[in-house]
Parts: C-alpha cells; structure tokens; sequence
C-alpha cells in the first residue's frame, strides 16, 4: 500500500485512502481507528515458508503489521485524552490481539508504542502498532521460560510474587488504580522504566473481564509523568503467545502457560544520559535507582 499523499495519512478526512479494520465506536464517528501499515514489516498473505540456510533458517515475511489511531485529535499526544479516550485505544489493542490470534500461523502478537522524535516515532499523530508474528520475540521467550522455571519449583507465578513484595515494600510503586498497579522495576535498565500490572492474574490481555476504564486512568496518569521528566517512550505490550500454535517451543514449554504467566506493560523512557550504553551486549548501567525513579514520578504535579 502506497503511503497516502496527504501530509498526516492518520486524520480524519483520509478514510477512502486506507481501508478501515476496526473502529471504536462501531458505529458513527470513530475515535479510535486500526488500519494497515503502509509499509508493514509483515504480510499476511501466504505461509511461512520455513527454509535451511546451511545452519540458519530463512523465512518469508509473514504476519501482520497494523496501525492504531489513537485519537482523531492530531494535536495531541494519548497523554493529553480522556480516561474514556484511553480506555477506548486499550480495547482495540485486545480486540486486535484475540482477533491475530485465531490465525493459527501466528505465535505471537504484539502491541508497541513509541512516543517522541528521539523514540523513532513514524508520525507526529499519535499511534500504536500491533503485529502478528511466526516467531516469538527473544526478550518474550526469556521471560516465559523464567516464568515456567519459577511455576514449576514453586507453583506460583513469579509476577505475582513480585507484586505482592512491591505492593508490601511500597518505595517502588508510582500509582494504582482499582486492579492495576505502576511501578519501577528492581534493577531497571533505564532512569523511570514503569511497569503496570493487573493485580489479578491473568495471562492474555485480550481476556474478557478486564477493566479498561482503571488500566486506562493509571496509564493516563502514568505517561503523563513521564511525559514531565522524559523525552519520550518506547512502550511494548507483554500477553501469552498463541494457543492454537502447537508446533516448535510452544508446544514442548507452555503448558502450564495459563498458571504461569502474568500480562504486563512495559515503558521504556528515552532519557537523556552522559552515561556509556551497554544495551547492545544486553548488560544495562542505570544510574537512577528505582526507589528514586519511582518518588521523583509520585512527586509530578498532573493538575
């Protein structure tokens, strides 16, 4: 799909030039908006078409690649709507999660925003993306396994255990809204990473019964402090692969999955540091601790 000529392709008014796949509401004037991406990373035509390459494999690009209007406002940034407005953009996410899903060539699905110039956001009007994928993302698959790990030795989830100690600690947690909870994570990679939780288990985000009016408040909330002391975010969506893939990892690990794994939301903050990287060897060096990290963000004025 060529990329519509329009200087902003995402307001109101370019409807005919992209095909709508979801909007919210369903009827009248939307407010939320899912289209395809215009130069997606993945296609959802064909198969995977898994080859050997010598010692590697070679696949073709398939999945999908799809784009979240999260406001018909092109002015503003999520952090600027409405609880309600919120709350609308979080139930397309879930509705375009369970919906990739029941495609059974798709591992895994992903919800991805990144907020600000410095944070390779593609368009000024702000949006999300989800994609469909044959794979199941590396910093995923490290986190399930932990995950299986823990559940098997202990019959517990570890996410729960670690909010049970954050909620008892309490010098980490930002903010809380009804069943969800924020807060910076022990060793976080990076000065105010915030992680928001549901206090509930449950491993699909997707899953009926979540209160997106709450999640949308504390998340609200939650960028809007960041907003104060960042430049902007990287924010990725964590939900439970695909359950109707019963081939490779899936089927040999994940059985415990429902048990085990606990949805979450990671922002990763773009802030500004003299401090020498070392994310590329997957080794982080902070020099913010959570504790102050997770004080500085209660401090914010948000009136």
């Amino acid at each position: 799909m060529e990329l519509p000529r329009d200087p902003c392709p995402l307001c109101p008014g370019n409807e005919g030039d992209t095909p709508t796949i979801l909007q919210l509401p369903s009827h009248g004037p939307w407010r939320v908006r899912v289209v395809p991406h215009f130069r997606p990373l993945y296609r959802i035509e064909g198969e995977p078409g898994r080859t050997a390459e010598g010692i590697y494999d070679r696949m073709s690009g398939l999945g999908a690649h799809e784009i979240v209007v999260d406001t018909t406002n092109h002015g503003n940034d999520l952090a600027d709507e409405s609880d309600e407005q919120i709350a609308l953009v979080l139930e397309a996410y879930a509705s375009r999660i369970a919906d990739l899903k029941c495609d059974p060539r798709f591992k895994y699905v992903t919800v991805f925003k990144d907020r600000g110039a410095n944070s390779g956001q593609e368009w000024p009007h702000a949006h999300s993306q989800v994609t469909a994928t044959t794979f199941v993302p590396r910093r995923v698959l490290y986190e399930l396994r932990a995950a299986r790990d823990w559940f098997r030795e202990r019959d517990r989830c570890v996410f729960c255990d670690i909010l049970r100690q954050e909620e008892k600690q309490g010098k980490r947690v930002v903010d809380s809204q009804g069943g969800y909870i924020a807060f910076c994570p022990y060793a976080s990679r990076v000065p105010f990473e915030t992680w928001i939780f549901p206090r509930r288990h449950s491993h699909e985000f997707e899953k009926p019964g979540e209160d997106f009016r709450a999640l949308g408040a504390l998340f609200g909330r939650t960028i809007r402090r960041l907003r104060a002391l960042s430049q902007g975010y990287h924010l990725v969506l964590h939900t439970a692969p695909n359950v109707l893939q019963t081939k490779g990892e899936l089927s040999e690990y994940w059985q415990n999955l429902p048990g085990d794994y606990h949805w979450h939301i990671e922002i990763m903050p773009v802030v500004p540091t003299s401090e020498k990287s070392y994310i590329l060897k997957e080794v982080y060096f902070n020099s913010l601790l959570p504790e102050q990290a997770a004080e500085l963000l209660r401090q914010v004025d948000l009136g």
